[in-house]
């Protein structure tokens, strides 16, 4: 066996094993969603509930807003993070006690569901969709404020 040959199947077998251990982390998240909580239901239990609950609350202005502030997302996670945040709107909208999904509580949701660190991210399509931010401040701040407090310990 040629030299060059060994060396193609050790970094091949470096790739391999990468790949896969990329793979597997995606699945064993996925499956720790699954996995039922004290109540019974799993997260993504949760998540389609809310989700079948407020279908018909979605105008479609509010349809068309969700799309555009998730454009940045990577193509290849756009539909979790559409349904994790979708959900949350939906939730936030019942605790509400909404009639129908208003971009208020589109965009509270959003920002709920948005990981800290995507925030500067939100901020900037925010601006350039040209929506006043100043009344959502205290969100980006501190997700824990508020009444939505114990929306974030329920996930």
């Amino acid at each position: 066996m040629s030299l060059e040959f060994s060396v193609f199947i050790i970094i091949w077998t470096f790739i391999l094993i990468t790949l896969l251990g990329i793979g597997g982390f995606f699945m064993f998240r996925k499956f720790l969603k699954k996995l039922p909580k004290e109540d019974g239901k799993s997260i993504m239990d949760w998540e389609e509930y809310y989700i079948d609950k407020t279908r018909s609350m979605w105008g479609e202005y509010e349809k068309i807003l969700l799309e555009e502030l998730i454009s940045p997302v990577p193509e290849l996670f756009r539909d979790v993070a559409r349904q994790k945040i979708a959900s949350k709107i939906g939730q936030l909208a019942l605790e509400k006690k909404q009639e129908k999904i208003t971009e208020d509580v589109l965009i509270e949701g959003y920002i709920l569901a948005t990981p800290k660190r995507d925030h500067k991210f939100l901020k900037k399509k925010l601006e350039e969709k040209k929506i006043d931010i100043t009344p959502y401040i205290s969100l980006f701040d501190d997700e824990t404020k508020g009444p939505t407090k114990q929306m974030n310990q329920k996930f």
